[in-house]
Formats: structure tokens, sequence, C-alpha cells
């Protein structure tokens, strides 16, 4: 199973969140709208902008904002911001690489393939794409019919 950290997933969380809300805002705002811990929340949001994805001010009307335009920011420049960089395995990874087969690997090749894919499919999404409100599956037929029904 391909699966992001805990972190990588609140981060995307708190990021589409201050895009939507186009707005600064501080730590214990984003916990209380969005239920993750605010000691979490605090730990994304220095990583957020040691990234250079978020700008911050003191003050009264401190807190945290997005350093671009939210169409300027993909969910991979997030994941990459906590994670580090994407790599599905260890032959596709810039660190050290541990595996024994790789001397006679014939994958090795399609694996930087698969996860170049994967990265340009994170990195063709943007924040402010995934900002939008969505509607509920079936939200749209169901308003249909009722406004039928109040005709």
């Amino acid at each position: 199973m391909i699966r992001l950290t805990n972190l990588a997933d609140y981060a995307v969380v708190l990021m589409s969140e201050l895009a939507r809300t186009d707005r600064r805002a501080n730590a214990s705002d984003l916990a209380q709208g969005s239920g993750i811990p605010e000691p979490t929340v605090s730990k994304i949001l220095g990583q957020m902008k040691r990234a250079g994805l978020l700008v911050s001010s003191r003050g009264v009307k401190g807190g945290f904002a997005l350093a671009r335009p939210a169409s300027a920011i993909t969910v991979a420049d997030v994941i990459e911001a906590v994670d580090g960089p994407i790599a599905l395995t260890n032959c596709v990874s810039t660190a050290e690489r541990e595996c024994t087969l790789e001397p006679v690997c014939s994958m090795a090749v399609h694996w930087q393939t698969i996860n170049e894919a994967v990265r340009g499919a994170l990195d063709g999404v943007s924040l402010k794409e995934i900002s939008k409100p969505v509607s509920p599956p079936g939200f749209a037929e169901a308003a249909a019919r009722v406004t039928e029904q109040a005709d």
C-alpha cells in the first residue's frame, strides 16, 4: 500500500483551508476548524513556512497566510515540505539505496517512470482546485428533486 504520513495528510487539509478562506489564520483557529490537535497544527505551519509555502506575521492581526497564490502551490509541494521527496521505492530515492537486487533489477528504470507519473499527478493539482467547496455525492440530484417537488 502506498500511503502518505498523517502529517502530510494534515498539511494538505490545513493548506487547503488557508486557500479556501484566503485570509490569515493562527494555529488555534486552524486546530478548531480542522479538528487537528494544536501542537500538530503548529508543527505543520512551521514546516510550511520553512518550505516557503507560508508567510507569518506577529501581532493582534498576525497569523499565517499562503506565500503565493493557491493556484501556484501544488499538493506535491505540500507533501514534499513534510515528507521530503516523493519516492515510491528505494531505487527512485535520492537517499542511500538499500536494495540488494539493484545490480540485477530490471524494474528500477520502470519504477522511475512510475514515480515520475505519480509525482506529476500530485504536481498537477493545486490548492486552488482542492479548496473549492464540494457537494456530497448525489447532492445535485437530490436538490433538483426537492426543487421539482416545490414547484
